[in-house]
């Protein structure tokens, strides 16, 4: 539940939980094994009977060592050469024979020139991951005598892989030797395949099919190639640059899933709707009646960011499906007795309840299943899945009491570093991804999601307590530790090495107390400008390869660098101020309605006569919300522009188009964009013409006046996101979500969840067609937050140097005059005296 903020008590319904023999990866595997035997007897039966003994010996599962020995890898496919021009195209991918027969042929009698993707059983399904899915974002490098790069990948809980296929796509080095020289491909550390490096094809782009046993693959993987390269055999240098090789990022792993059954089980939540083994993002469908309520929407709202929160960086979608279940697959049901979609049972209702069922035939899925007698059970239902879910077991539960023992303060989203404290590392990653080892290790990588609105100006920026541990330099080089954030670079310390002095009387003191030299901390500062809301500290530990040269031995890669987990970030000395509108902030932290992690300070307001695409884009804002918080979005408020006089005192997000939105006209003077059903008038500024980056200035945001109004009549509505002053407060504030049904909620939709073209959404307002996102407008700018009044005044006669005179001329005379009066007293004093 998190820091103690709510109590719950759940009355369950006990299931039966799956054994935990098919929890473990082989037992998945022999789980799954005996059901394909099941399917497919009678095919087993026919080639049984048709084949030899030894052959049939073959087709079974193993229950003992094959003629080829029970570790035997089927040989790689043969290798083409490819256009390097042709790398991005899906026809890149070598066509692969359909292999008709069972899955335990499929397995067990693969030939050295094919690499089939496997047969699909009843609910399985085939996946096709580019290592650039997988987290590769450029080509994987290969250098010196054993190189090894690789990409990690997962499969889901509820399936299992029943054949695998590598499609890599590498080139190397001319300079290697073929008779001593390879490519290794590992799964797991286990070797899949050898793969040779003939002088014909070096220095081209290859492609080559690899086979993978899938009894190699369990629930978390890695993919490894290392290169075993030489390019002499007498002497060589293990570092010389002659020994590389490349592995493209655009290579592939094509995967066949097989189902894996199991009874439904509150206990697995959020599996099977969200598995968090899954590396695509999650699209949930959310299923209502006709014409759901507010209440059922702010429920809907607390499971989508609960979702969102889960989903994290994938992202995630919630279509939402009026009146009807999707056809196949996992979907969330909101429903009363009174109103529950069609052709969904719902069982019968005694409080808030959540319960997860499986789909009538022939739909295949399940359905997580909200329910309440009323809409505040619903609700009810609703929070307590969203906070509490790890309490639940059996198929069903009903909640008899869901008590709030604390309300959430402003800036405190569990996701958010506190900004009232110092944060150990420790907190942020765990302890074994704060140490690497090795010449090519990667970057400690700490993720760090601060508030949007703190106050940095004229600081040295955020300070780090930074600790660290490092191997020694046998002699002085360029061993270094670099520090950045994102790729913005901040500093790099010098790792040291022994010291050779003769006259070093440390080297005595060793003897008696430990040597401290392998460690160190340091107070750096993180400049003002690279702390975003979604930033990542990089520290990677740079050891310059020592040059031993030719006959000297190998190099022993025995360096380890190690940050401290008690290094400590401190964002308490920085107070909340911040000039809106800033649609950055909302695009990339969810501000200002993060403030408050439930967003208990934040009103949707809905158009008239809504549809699905309004709530699929409702519950896509939830996600987002709850994936920069890490928290449900259990105090949201829905509403429509006929009450949004009652919720003055919020922050307002605003659906809809122009002509279903009357918020749209009704408060056309306050904000950069108005419309109706036919006209639409835009307020234009300079900043389309300036850099991208246009609020970094030196005191802060910069405005461009507005220099136009441009009022269009337009067939095809782009869509668009403005933010500017609610009109009910001074102090609240306001962003617009502009679409029409179609393209433009398509556009708008696939804009905010794409990593890519968040960067690019800043300023007042941002024009949205396709993946092109163009600012129009930085509107007026309005301030949130507070500043001591010394702060204050500081920060506004820093941008007035002629204010500032006066203000010191002023000064000079009240100082003046009160000497004067002192003097003058003192005078009259003497004088009596």
């Amino acid at each position: 539940m998190g820091k103690g903020m709510s109590k719950l008590r759940v009355d369950g319904v006990s299931g039966e939980r799956t054994p935990r023999f098919c929890e473990r990866p082989a037992g998945r595997f022999i789980a799954v094994w005996i059901g394909l035997q099941t399917a497919f007897a009678a095919p087993l039966a026919a080639a049984a009977t048709a084949a030899s003994a030894p052959a049939a010996a073959r087709d079974l599962p193993q229950t003992a060592p094959s003629a080829t020995g029970a570790g035997a890898v089927p040989a790689p496919g043969p290798a083409t050469l490819l256009n390097p021009n042709a790398i991005a195209q899906p026809a890149l991918a070598m066509p692969v024979p359909a292999f008709s027969g069972t899955p335990a042929k499929a397995l067990a009698a693969r030939t050295p020139t094919t690499a089939e993707p496997g047969t699909l059983v009843p609910g399985g399904r085939r996946q096709t991951l580019t290592f650039a899915d997988l987290g590769a974002l450029d080509p994987l490098q290969l250098r010196g005598t054993d190189g090894q790069n690789g990409v990690p990948f997962s499969v889901r809980g509820d399936e299992v892989v029943t054949a695998a296929t590598l499609h890599l796509i590498y080139s190397y080095s001319p300079a290697l030797l073929p008779p001593i020289s390879q490519l290794k491909v590992l799964i797991n550390g286990e070797v899949a395949a050898t793969l040779p490096v003939p002088r014909d094809q070096a220095g081209m782009l290859v492609a080559r099919d690899v086979s993978i046993d899938p009894r190699f693959i369990t629930e978390f993987n890695h993919l490894n190639v290392q290169l075993i390269g030489h390019y002499t055999q007498q002497c060589e240098d293990p570092s010389n640059s002659s020994l590389w090789a490349t592995v493209s990022n655009a290579s592939s792993l094509d995967l066949t899933y097989a189902f894996l059954a199991s009874k439904p089980d509150l206990a697995a939540l959020p599996a099977p709707f969200f598995d968090r083994r899954d590396v695509r993002r999650l699209e949930l469908p959310f299923v209502f009646a006709q014409k759901p309520s507010a209440q059922t929407l702010e429920a809907a709202g607390a499971v989508a960011s609960w979702f969102g929160a889960l989903a994290g960086y994938r992202g995630a979608l919630f279509p939402a499906q009026i009146d009807n279940a999707p056809l196949s697959g996992n979907a969330v049901v909101f429903a009363t007795p009174d109103s529950r979609p069609a052709g969904v049972n719902i069982p019968e209702v005694s409080g808030p309840t959540i319960a997860v069922v499986e789909r009538e035939a022939p739909a295949r899925g399940r359905l997580l299943l909200v329910l309440g007698r009323n809409d505040a059970e619903l609700e009810t239902a609703a929070r307590a899945l969203g906070m509490g879910q790890n309490a639940f077991s059996g198929e069903s539960a009903t909640v008899t009491q869901l008590t709030d023992l604390q309300p959430r303060r402003p800036y405190d989203a569990p996701n958010w570093l506190p900004t009232d404290r110092p944060v150990r590392f420790g907190e942020l990653a765990e302890a074994r991804d704060l140490t690497v080892s090795g010449y090519d290790a990667d970057s400690v990588r700490v993720n760090l999601r601060v508030p949007p609105d703190l106050f940095m100006w004229q600081t040295k920026g955020v300070p780090i307590d930074l600790g660290y541990r490092y191997t020694v330099r046998p002699a002085p080089d360029r061993s270094s530790l670099n520090i950045s954030v994102n790729n913005g670079f901040v500093q790099s310390l010098r790792i040291p090495a022994v010291s050779s002095s003769t006259f070093d009387l440390g080297q005595y003191f060793t003897r008696v107390m430990p040597d401290r030299t392998a460690a160190a901390r340091r107070e750096i500062y993180v400049p003002p400008l690279l702390l975003t809301p979604r930033a990542q500290l990089r520290l990677h530990f740079y050891y310059d390869i020592p040059k031993t040269g030719e006959c000297q031995g190998r190099v022993l890669d025995n360096v380890v660098g190690a940050i401290d987990p008690n290094s400590t970030i401190d964002l308490s000395g920085f107070p909340h101020y911040m000039a809106l509108p800033d649609l950055a902030a909302f695009a990339n932290g969810g501000f200002p309605f993060t403030r408050m992690a439930d967003l208990s300070q934040t009103a949707v307001i809905l158009p008239n006569e809504a549809g699905s695409a309004d709530y699929s884009l409702y519950l896509l804002e939830m996600g987002r919300m709850g994936a920069s918080t890490g928290y449900p979005a259990t105090g949201v408020t829905v509403t429509t522009a006929a009450d949004v006089d009652r919720f003055a005192d919020k922050d307002l997000l605003i659906l809809g188009s122009p002509g279903r939105q009357p918020l749209l006209q009704r408060w056309a003077k306050s904000m950069p964009f108005s419309g109706d059903a036919d006209t639409r008038s835009f307020q234009l500024t300079d900043v389309g013409f300036k850099l991208v980056d246009w609020w970094h200035g030196p005191h802060g945001v910069e405005r461009s006046p507005a220099r136009a109004d441009l009022s269009l009549v337009s067939s095809n509505g782009d869509a668009l996101i403005t933010g500017f002053e609610s009109p009910l407060r001074k102090d609240r504030s306001a962003v617009a979500l502009v679409s029409a049904a179609g393209q433009s909620d398509a556009d708008l939709s696939a804009a905010l969840l794409d990593n890519d073209l968040l960067p690019d959404i800043q300023g007042a307002m941002a024009v949205i067609h396709g993946r092109n996102v163009t600012v129009t407008s930085n509107g007026e700018a309005y301030y949130v937050g507070h500043l001591s009044p010394l702060h204050y005044m500081r920060w506004a006669l820093s941008s007035h140097p002629l204010l500032l005179v006066l203000g010191g001329l002023a000064a000079a005379l009240v100082i003046a005059a009160l000497f004067y009066r002192a003097l003058r007293s003192i005078a009259a004093r003497r004088l009596r005296d």
